[in-house]
């Protein structure tokens, strides 16, 4: 009898081939799941991080350019308005430039050596093809006429007038701060082309 009870007896040695079935078909599914939540992930993180690349390349070009000359108007020694002529980059989408900043449209900045106004006050008039609408387009042009702003040195005396550097930061909904550097002549006229 003691060797029918040896032969009952439990042997944790032996692995039968059913348990290892059972054991890799868990590691298959629990792989499966793992793959398949790192994957899920990686493709949110991969297109969240391409709309920031997209919208960080839209951001950080300028969506309009300066087309032509800036046109300074005075008189009196002073200098009332500054005129500036855009257009749209190549390839860039239409800009809409009404200037209710209220609703976040493009704004214009003045400033010299003595005033800095963060939203000057300007009217647009688009020159050439035009549809009607205050959205700057591929194959459009806008002229805006910036007033300059009182107190500052443009519109000083007529020793302060001249020669007297100012900057337009002219910043559009969707692009880059177009950036205007000019500097006034030794004479003020009543129309002068800007350097």
């Amino acid at each position: 009898m003691k060797k029918r009870s040896s032969i009952f007896r439990k042997n944790d040695r032996a692995f039968t081939g059913l348990e290892s079935a059972i054991v890799l078909t868990a590691f298959v599914v629990v792989a499966a799941v793992f793959s398949y939540v790192v994957l899920g992930a990686g493709f949110t993180t991969s297109d969240t991080a391409k709309k920031t690349i997209d919208e960080g390349i839209r951001q950080t070009t300028s969506s309009v350019e300066l087309a032509g000359d800036v046109i300074a108007k005075g008189g009196n020694s002073k200098v009332d308005q500054i005129i500036v002529t855009l257009q749209l980059t190549a390839g860039q989408s239409p800009v809409d430039i009404g200037n209710d900043s209220s609703v976040g449209m493009m704004v214009v900045s003045y400033a010299d050596n003595s005033t800095y106004i963060s939203d000057a006050a300007w009217e647009q008039k688009f020159i050439g093809s035009n549809n009607g609408d205050t959205v700057l387009e591929q194959h459009e042009k806008v002229q805006l006429n910036i007033t300059v702003p009182d107190g500052s040195m443009l519109k000083g005396d007529e020793t302060q007038a001249v020669n007297r550097e100012f900057r337009l930061e002219i910043k559009p909904k969707v692009g880059a701060i177009v950036p205007i550097t000019r500097v006034t002549p030794a004479q003020i006229d009543k129309v002068m082309v800007l350097k």
